[in-house]
């Protein structure tokens, strides 16, 4: 069987850009390879156009282009011809697409094509509480309409979706993102920064960082010492206008807090995972996503994580056994259970332990690979 995947991000040296989305594409990638299965990925919006090889997976890199008009309508068109031509002479089986802006709007392909829900802007946008462009949401509606079935990462993103989009239930199966677990190894799970609160994400609303800054402001009233660490890209806030939601974020601090917080921007994927280990607790208040895989990396490496208590996460934790489940807008319960964890190695251990223990049972991606794989299987033969 041979499986193509559609993608404007994958994470290699020569692409562009890479996030959450693209390591849940690899690491599905890597692990169908690993079982005997082809896989090609397209991936559009490229600097340059060229074909490279990585981990047994071809890589098509698609460069990006502008036409006189209409560009969003001619560049899908040019996708549809260069994928299609790969299909016929490489004999791809289905295509795998992203739901965001429906890039398939425009497309149809000679195999059958499944769409994961990695998270359309129209989904985005009704937890966001914003309003969608119209045009985005008619896109992402002809791209869901024509695909032959659905794969949701959570079943809280496959039943909001298909509330957004009208879609049938019946055509949409779980399969929750998965690790390369042997990559998340924590010889040390005993040794880190003291007091030490990691956030990974975008400096974005969404996120939660604007509640996260009054939480650490309750942390830092009883913990002096506490320290919280900041990853991740800067973002313009959709509400006020402001270029930046850091700064927003940093005229929330008292005086007390704001010395103790440490902003390292967007920093290389491979150095994440440092950063992970020597956390004493993560954090994720989120009010967006529809898994969240820097949540179950960090459960991978034996960390307690205190996460929002929406929808999803509910899939990702057991509340209080593999980790804690508050919602961001209650800062103050939030703040109780990361002071709760930092003055208590003992709690701290149990719940790393056990969250890497609920990270093998759900979420290795050789199990994973194999739920898809049976799926595909069910699609090509118009099962479902």
């Amino acid at each position: 069987m041979h499986i193509g995947y559609i993608t404007s991000e994958y994470p290699h040296p020569k692409v562009t850009h890479a996030a959450g989305i693209a390591t849940s594409i690899k690491n599905l990638a890597v692990a169908l390879v690993k079982k005997g299965m082809q896989v090609t990925v397209f991936v559009y919006h490229q600097n340059t156009s060229e074909v490279i090889e990585d981990e047994g997976v071809t890589i098509h890199l698609i460069a990006k282009k502008q036409y006189p008009v209409l560009t969003w309508y001619f560049y899908r068109k040019r996708l549809k011809n260069y994928i299609n031509r790969v299909v016929k002479s490489k004999q791809i089986d289905l295509i795998e697409a992203p739901d965001w802006t429906g890039i398939t709007a425009f497309m149809r392909f000679n195999v059958p094509l499944v769409i994961r829900f990695h998270g359309s802007d129209a989904y985005f946008c009704k937890l966001d509480k914003r309003k969608q462009k119209f045009k985005n949401f008619v896109f992402e509606k002809m791209a869901l309409k024509k695909a032959k079935a659905y794969i949701a990462p959570t079943s809280f993103a496959g039943e909001e979706t298909a509330k957004i989009f009208g879609l049938h239930l019946n055509k949409i199966k779980t399969i929750h993102y998965g690790l390369q677990l042997e990559q998340f190894s924590n010889v040390q799970p005993q040794v880190y920064d003291t007091k030490t609160i990691l956030y990974i994400g975008t400096i974005i609303r969404k996120k939660g960082v604007l509640e996260l800054a009054e939480i650490f402001n309750k942390i830092i009233a009883s913990e002096p010492n506490a320290k919280l660490k900041l990853i991740g890209g800067d973002s313009g806030d959709l509400h006020t206008g402001n270029a930046s939601t850091y700064a927003l974020m940093r005229s929330l601090f008292t005086p007390q807090a704001k010395a103790n917080v440490s902003y390292l921007g967007k920093i290389p994927y491979a150095e994440v995972q440092e950063h992970i280990k020597n956390a004493h607790v993560c954090t994720f208040p989120s009010f967006a996503e529809t898994l969240g895989m820097v949540t179950i990396e960090s459960m991978a490496l034996q960390k307690p994580v205190v996460n929002t208590s929406i929808g999803w996460a509910q899939e990702l934790i057991d509340d209080g056994v593999n980790g804690y489940l508050v919602h961001p807008t209650n800062v103050d319960v939030y703040a109780e259970k990361i002071v709760k964890l930092i003055n208590d190695k003992t709690l701290c251990s149990t719940i790393g332990q056990a969250a890497r223990l609920k990270t093998e049972t759900t979420f290795d991606i050789l199990k994973q690979a194999d739920k898809n794989i049976v799926f595909y299987k069910d699609v090509i033969s118009k099962k479902i």
